[in-house]
């Protein structure tokens, strides 16, 4: 039941991403070309997606335990570090240079482009990479004490 909850959800984004245009490059990189051919709809699709999210976690959060898990698994740290900021800032250069995010290319995938299927390569080797670096990193720390 998980799975299947799971697909259909996926299934439901991806089709908002595909109907509202974000799965389209050349929309996203028009939001950002204020000086030009400037597109505001991106804003409002963003806006909808951040009044949903507001609204259903009030509403979902009142429940005492998810659908289909034991307990609500929620974010417990505040703080801003390196790696989030620095992670903040490459993805929106990325999304800037490329006109892709991750919940837009992955739909985009089913339109065959031959871009979309290099910048999810390129993606998943970031993600690769970031993860070698994280253990590389944890594996030279000195022990805390």
């Amino acid at each position: 039941m998980r799975l299947i909850l799971s697909y259909l959800i996926g299934l439901i984004f991806g089709a908002g991403i595909a109907i509202s245009g974000m799965a389209n490059p050349a929309k996203v990189l028009n939001f950002f070309d204020v000086a030009g051919a400037w597109d505001p709809s991106l804003a409002f699709v963003m806006g909808g997606a951040v009044v949903v999210t507001f609204l259903g976690y009030r509403f979902v959060l009142r429940r005492p335990a998810p659908m289909l898990s034991q307990k609500f698994e929620l974010p417990t740290r505040r703080d801003l570090d390196l790696p989030l900021i620095g992670g903040a800032a490459i993805f929106g250069v990325g999304w800037g240079i490329a006109g892709f995010c991750p919940g837009g290319a992955l739909p985009a995938l089913g339109t065959g482009q031959s871009e979309v299927f290099i910048f999810v390569a390129a993606l998943l080797g970031g993600i690769i990479i970031a993860r070698q670096l994280q253990t590389f990193i944890a594996n030279r720390a000195p022990a805390r004490t």
